[in-house]
């Protein structure tokens, strides 16, 4: 901990800086305890570690409260800082009595009220939702900040996340999906956003970073910065993906194979339309080129052109699906009033955009052209050459 209580009942922080041989007089002459229960803890000042208030062993409050490592500690000091140096109101390891839960740091910034948590040591999903839930509860905007080395570049824009990270996800005024994380070692702060996930673990996701000292509290609620994916790479990473997972299938996906072949498709033979990108397909854990292709086969599979595709009924189906888990929704505990069919009317959009249907109102679409599905890898080839130059002009032209 970096704050306790002395014997008069004041706060002691050591986010404030102290010198040395202050803080040695100040522990020969003064008692410090534990602003949660109130047992004595210690004031330890090694030459090694961040000075902090220790609580002795075999305390309760040492098993409820989680260990912190010095990568926590200093990241959270570091914050806390950063704050209290743009003139932001904050309190360091603040208490809240009714919830019985202590953020990190809690902060007032432009009339609203922020619980921070920097986590670096995994959690379970039980513990951080009812964290959350708790915040939003009392007023507070949850802000969950994940340790840097927690993120894991594997490639170029490539990164391996897992249920854990994507708890971390929140979404700014603009509605932009950012994953922020902080590293005090190198003291910057990274930004994950533009995040399209192609299987379960892994996603390509564009990467910002920026130091501490030149980082305003605006650039981590709202980055300023919008940047485009890359279909083409999209594309490869996908197609790697799906072919490593189709020689070693799960349960669930050996369960889709069947009945794609039962509708006589080939997984390596499906066109460029099936396994797109779209912006909240984040909210599916399910990869994109199976619920994708499951809503091919519930919607368009058998609709001929001029035909009217009900969204109602496109829903319904969707559902179902996840009813008899062939789709699994992500858990996303900060990202609040986002359905996962959001993902799904915006693939519409997509196939909308490449004159695939036509939006007639706000649930119908009409059928323009049915989806071609090749016959050999040499007319795949083909079509996605043809679909990559084809999706190039939409987007010069927009």
């Amino acid at each position: 901990m970096l704050n306790a209580k002395t014997s008069s009942g004041t706060t002691f922080s050591l986010g404030n800086h102290y010198r040395k041989e202050n803080l040695l007089s100040l522990r020969n002459s003064e008692k410090f305890f534990c602003p949660v229960c109130g047992e004595a803890v210690s004031l330890k000042l090694g030459n090694q570690r961040i000075y902090h208030f220790s609580h002795r062993s075999g305390t309760v409050c040492r098993d409820i409260f989680e260990c912190e490592t010095i990568y926590h500690m200093e990241g959270k000091l570091q914050l806390y800082q950063w704050l209290r140096g743009q003139q932001i109101p904050a309190e360091l390891e603040y208490f809240d009595h009714i919830i019985g839960q202590r953020p990190d740091i809690m902060f007032h910034y432009d009339g609203n009220k922020y619980a921070l948590e920097y986590q670096c040591s995994p959690i379970t999903e039980e513990i951080f939702i009812k964290r959350t839930d708790s915040y939003f509860q009392q007023n507070y905007i949850p802000l969950w900040i994940i340790g840097s080395n927690h993120i894991k570049a594997k490639r170029s824009n490539v990164f391996s996340l897992s249920n854990f990270h994507y708890f971390f996800l929140r979404e700014t005024k603009g509605r932009q999906l950012i994953l922020p994380s902080y590293c005090p070692e190198e003291k910057q702060f990274q930004i994950l956003s533009s995040i399209l996930p192609y299987s379960i673990k892994n996603t390509i996701a564009n990467s910002l970073h920026f130091s501490i000292q030149n980082a305003g509290i605006e650039d981590i609620l709202t980055p300023k910065w919008i940047a485009h994916s890359n279909f083409s790479k999209w594309s490869n990473e996908n197609e790697k993906s799906t072919m490593y997972w189709s020689l070693h299938p799960s349960p669930d996906q050996k369960r889709f194979l069947r009945e794609i072949y039962h509708h006589n498709l080939n997984l390596y033979l499906l066109p460029p339309e099936i396994g797109l990108p779209v912006n909240h397909s984040l909210l599916i854990q399910t990869p994109a080129i199976i619920w994708q292709t499951y809503l091919y086969l519930d919607a368009l599979e058998d609709k001929s052109p001029n035909d009217l595709i009900n969204l109602k009924e496109v829903e319904r189906n969707f559902n179902d699906r996840i009813k008899t888990k062939e789709i699994t929704i992500r858990k996303l505990p900060q990202i609040s009033g986002e359905t996962s069919f959001l993902a799904v009317k915006e693939y519409f959009l997509q196939l909308e955009r490449l004159g695939i249907v036509i939006k007639r109102n706000e649930t119908t679409y009409q059928l323009q052209d049915r989806i071609y599905i090749p016959k050999s890898n040499r007319e795949k080839e083909e079509r996605r050459n043809e679909f990559i130059q084809k999706n190039r002009t939409i987007l010069a032209k927009t």
